[in-house]
């Protein structure tokens, strides 16, 4: 990682916990992963080779550059989905301060609804970080838009554990799936598509 690419990521972090620390911000929270998460993200992308990364939840872009950085780096990209317009133009000026604008395809809008209009195996790694409600409803749509040997991550899975609990289990009980709960920051859950 560069080191202006390390400051930006730094910058990012502290303004996105003092942000959501700060109670009057309540309903533009940022919702960031932790650092190292992000750091676990982008080990995977590379671990696996993951090309082809769709993101559901942008917020500002702080875990769409640790993505879109280690795709970078094996000639990937990122599409990434968000519903505040608020977000969604603070993540195109840290895509651009960070040069990896060109990486990255922004949408804005329903994720569920963008999920729909996917190709089947189109992607590599999915990264759910959004609406955890939303998540069982989505399911057979993340299904389909991995590729065979594909990996699903998920965040939050011990921080709201009790809101990710039927996800989890009716993901678990998938025979198409291998699954693991990895409890680096808010814990992620990780799904592997056969």
């Amino acid at each position: 990682m560069n080191p202006s690419l390390k400051t930006l990521l730094d910058e990012l972090a502290a303004f996105g916990d003092a942000h959501d620390g700060d109670s009057a911000n309540r309903a533009t929270r940022m919702l960031n992963i932790t650092p190292d998460t992000g750091a676990f993200l982008a080990l995977l992308v590379k671990a696996t080779q993951a090309r082809r990364i769709l993101e559901i939840g942008t917020s500002n872009g702080y875990s769409t550059l640790w993505l879109a950085d280690a795709a970078a780096a094996i000639g990937g990209a990122v599409t990434t989905v968000e519903l505040s317009p608020e977000k969604i133009a603070l993540a195109r000026t840290n895509f651009a301060r960070a040069g990896l604008a060109g990486r990255i395809t922004q949408h804005e809008g329903d994720a569920g609804a963008l999920l729909a209009t996917l190709d089947d195996a189109g992607f590599d790694l999915v990264f759910l970080d959004s609406q955890r409600s939303a998540y069982p409803g989505w399911w057979p749509h993340l299904k389909r838009v991995l590729r065979a040997g594909g990996l699903l991550v998920v965040d939050n899975a011990t921080s709201h554990a009790h809101e990710m609990a039927d996800f989890m289990a009716a993901v678990a009980a998938d025979g198409g799936f291998s699954t693991s709960l990895v409890p680096v920051g808010k814990g992620e859950f990780l799904a592997v598509k056969a």
